[in-house]
This record gives structure tokens, sequence and C-alpha cells, in this order.
């Protein structure tokens, strides 16, 4: 997460919900608490909780921990509101409802980063890295490989992993050139988001669009051309700033860990697996991610199993070969353990995750949501809306963002549901604490890449992202004229 200051806009947003909670709108629970001394309570509750968040490095305090107690709290004060009016039922089916949702995308994003963690436990990553830095680029092609592969492996891979990746090699290539460090790692920051808001894999909002149902897997695909636009436009501008000059060569070489290369396809079958039941099964996705992290488990059970056998003929080799640094590396060879993949996954993101939506879907129960959706899609047009509201996700997380929309479900086009889906993925990239990627860049290369070296980019940016919405509603302007149903049928 990020450092975000932005107390005003959240005091904001406070006031927004008061000055339109009227009694005449409908609550989404059974009972209105927009009015009431619990509803605005528990809104000073979230808004102090969401604060801290913003705060987090600076306070060294887990995203997740304020959220987890403001979620306690909202739901509680609820519990109590209903239970005082003879409603006790209804609390608990509403968390039950809202916990099912968070349950299915957790669960979902929990097998995705165990394979992802072990394809780097595999070296599979470095093996990448070392291609690249020893490859003799200069600094202009460097910057457009960097910046192209982030865009195509971010849909796969997530953003977060893959502006990661970029960085440590911009950073093993260019040591020492802080311009070009900088350059290099905003223009892996706009690559990776753009790359990610075409792909339900790519960022935890796209995925959340698809298992809501509003955009089927294979129409994420009509926003390729639109994301594209965003990435190309900042980093050719960008590129005329680059010395076309050539860094000193480094020598790396990895060796890959056994299996690397096949669990890279039990990745890309499990995707196929979830994408195929949900499209002609219509079951969740979840249901073929969970059933991918078995074939993982039966693939480490194979490593294991086959572990001696493949030592005992490497070692042979290395004696015959007389290479004493094969022999020392086969020392070192571990066992696959598929848990300790799991026990790597990003638990503060997923319980933060938790938090938020469980957050969210309380002020939703209290009827807030239903406020904030009239306030905006009634009194504005949607595609305005959308196009707002991907420029504060860069300030404000564009996961509750995301979550907020899809909650308050806004009778829009199905252009519009693919507007919010790439506005909220791209959005983040305008400020480098807009998103995960830009944060864990500015820790990667602290005091190469800052939030003042990203800013003065930020217009170049912005071009880019108005960019991709004219082309956006050029290129599907046919989506923009029927309001869009579950699954994408429209």
């Amino acid at each position: 997460m990020k450092y975000k200051p932005s107390l005003l806009l959240t005091t904001l947003l406070s006031l927004f919900f008061a000055l339109f909670s009227t009694a005449a709108m409908a609550a989404s629970g059974p009972l209105d608490m927009t009015t009431t001394g619990t509803g605005y309570l528990m809104l000073v509750v979230f808004c102090i909780a969401y604060i801290l968040v913003m705060f987090e490095e600076r306070l060294e305090l887990r995203k997740s921990k304020p959220v987890l107690v403001a979620a306690g709290l909202i739901w509680i004060a609820i519990g109590v509101y209903y239970t005082q009016a003879g409603l006790n039922a209804e609390t608990g089916d509403a968390f039950r409802h809202t916990l099912l949702e968070f349950a299915e995308l957790m669960l979902f994003l929990l097998v995705a980063m165990t394979y992802i963690n072990a394809l780097e436990e595999r070296r599979l990553f470095d093996g990448l890295r070392a291609w690249m830095v020893t490859k003799g680029f200069s600094y202009k092609q460097l910057f457009w490989l960097t910046g192209i592969l982030s865009f195509f492996i971010s849909p796969i891979a997530d953003n977060l992993t893959t502006a990661l990746l970029m960085c440590a090699v911009v950073l093993k290539v260019a040591e020492g050139n802080k311009r070009f460090i900088n350059l290099a790692c905003v223009n892996v920051v706009v690559a990776a988001n753009a790359g990610g808001a075409f792909s339900p894999f790519g960022d935890i909002t796209t995925l959340m669009v698809w298992q809501a149902g509003q955009v089927a897997f294979q129409e994420f695909f009509v926003l390729f051309i639109p994301s594209a636009v965003n990435f190309l436009i900042p980093a050719a501008i960008m590129s005329f700033f680059i010395e076309n000059e050539k860094p000193e060569s480094v020598q790396e070489h990895v060796e890959l860990k056994r299996g690397a290369y096949r669990i890279m396809a039990l990745f890309l079958l499990t995707v196929a697996t979830a994408v195929m039941g949900h499209t002609f099964l219509h079951l969740p996705p979840v249901m073929g991610m969970m059933m991918g992290l078995g074939y993982l488990q039966f693939f480490g059970y194979y490593l294991r199993v086959t572990l001696d056998r493949s030592l005992e003929r490497k070692r042979a080799l290395a004696e015959q070969q007389g290479n004493e640094e094969a022999l020392k590396r086969l020392g070192s060879v571990v066992p696959f353990d598929v848990f300790n993949r799991v026990a790597r996954a990003e638990w503060d993101t997923l319980l933060f995750f938790y938090g938020v939506v469980m957050c969210v879907g309380g002020l939703g129960f209290m009827g807030y949501l239903e406020l904030m959706s009239n306030a905006m899609y009634g009194n504005f047009s949607a595609t305005l809306t959308n196009f707002f509201l991907g420029i504060i996700s860069a300030v404000i997380d564009n996961i509750p963002v995301m979550f907020a929309v899809l909650t308050m479900e806004p009778a829009m086009s199905h252009g519009h549901w693919l507007l919010i889906t790439l506005t909220a993925g791209v959005g983040g990239s305008l400020l480098s604490i807009g998103s995960a990627a830009g944060v864990a860049l500015m820790g990667q290369a602290r005091g190469n890449y800052t939030f003042m070296g990203h800013l003065r980019w930020t217009p170049v940016i912005f071009l880019g992202y108005v960019a991709s919405v004219l082309v956006h509603i050029w290129l599907n302007g046919h989506l923009f004229e029927v309001v869009g149903t579950v699954g994408g049928a429209h």
C-alpha cells in the first residue's frame, strides 16, 4: 500500500455523505442509517482507519490493522442498531453475503500469489533479469524493453511483481545514472498498470469486475488498444529525454531450478481451467484456481520424490565435467514445498483486502453507497463520473473505489463498465503513490525514483490517460448504447 497525503479528500468525502443524506433516499438495508449518529460515527471510524492506511510508510503500521478493526466496529454498530429495532437476522445475513464475496476473491488471489512465489523460488524471474542485463542494450533500448515487457507480463503475473522485476534490471544496468533510473521507473509503473487493465489477472480491480460478472473474460481484451495508448504516449514522449548511450556491460548467469518452465505451464493451465469453468459451466473462477493449486501440489510431490534421482544424475554429470561450482550448488538444493509458497503469500494485502471489503460492505448496508451512487451517477454522466473516479484512485486506493462501484451497481452501459475498469486500473499511474507498483519501486529504487521525480511527468501521463479514455469511447462506442447485464450479455 502507500503513503497518501489525502486527509482533506477524506474529510470532504465524509461531508459529501452528510450533505446527501436525506430520508427520501432508500437505504441498501431495511433500515436507513445514513442520518443517524451511529452512521456518522462509523463514517468517522472508516476515515480514521483509512488515514492510518495512507500514512502506512511513515507510521510503520501495516495497512491491514486499522481496516480490520474498523470493519469489526462498523458491523458491531450495525448489529446493535438492528438488534434494537428487532431485526436480529438481517445483520448476519448481510455480513455473510459480503464475506462470501471476499472469500471467493481471496482464495483466487491466494492461488495466483502461490504460483508467482513458486516461479520466483524456481528463479524464473531471476533468469529473465539475467538475460536482459547481459545483452548490452543501450539506455533507450532498455527503456523500451523494460516498458514493453512490463506491459505484456503484468496481465499474466501482476503489476507489482512485474514492476519489481523490471526495476531490478534497471538498477543493475544503469547503476549511478539517477536521471535514467527515474525515467525508466516511471515508464515501468505506467506500463505495468496499463498492462494489468486489460486482463482479469493483471490487477485486483479487474479480477473484482470479472468475478462480479459485469465483464466476461474475453471482453477485457477490447481494452488492449486503449491500455496500449495509455502506455505508449507517455513512453514516446519520455524517450526523447534519454541519451542514446550504452551502459557498461554486466555479466550475470542464473541457473533455473528444476520444474520452472513446467510450473509456468501449470499456471497457464490453471488460468485456462478457471476461465473455461466460468465461461462454459458458469462456475465461479475460484473453483478453477483451487483446482490449479491441486495441480501444483501434485507437481510438488513429483519434484520431491524424484529429487534424489535427479541430484544423482546431475552430480555424475558435474563430476564428469569437473564442474566444482555445480557440485556446490547441488549441495544446497532443497525439495520444493507448495505450502512454503502459500505461506509467502502477501497476507497483509489479503487481510487489508478483507478489511476494505467488509468496511465498504457495511457502509453500503447502512445506505451510504446508494447515496453516493445517486449523487454521482444521478447528477453527472457515467462517462464523466468514471473518468474522475480513475483520477481519485490515484489518491484513494483503487480497491475500495472499485468495490464501492460494484456494490452500488449503477445502471450503466457495458461500455461504461469497461471504462471504469480501465480508469481504475490506469489512474494510479498519475502519482507514484497511486499504485502498489509505484510505492514498491520508491522503496526498491530509493533516492533514484521519488514522488517528485514521478510528479514531473504527471502531465505527460495524464495525456496518455485522457487519450486512452477517448480511444476506448471511439473504438467501443457501440458498447455504450445498451445497458450492460451480468456476464456481459447486452
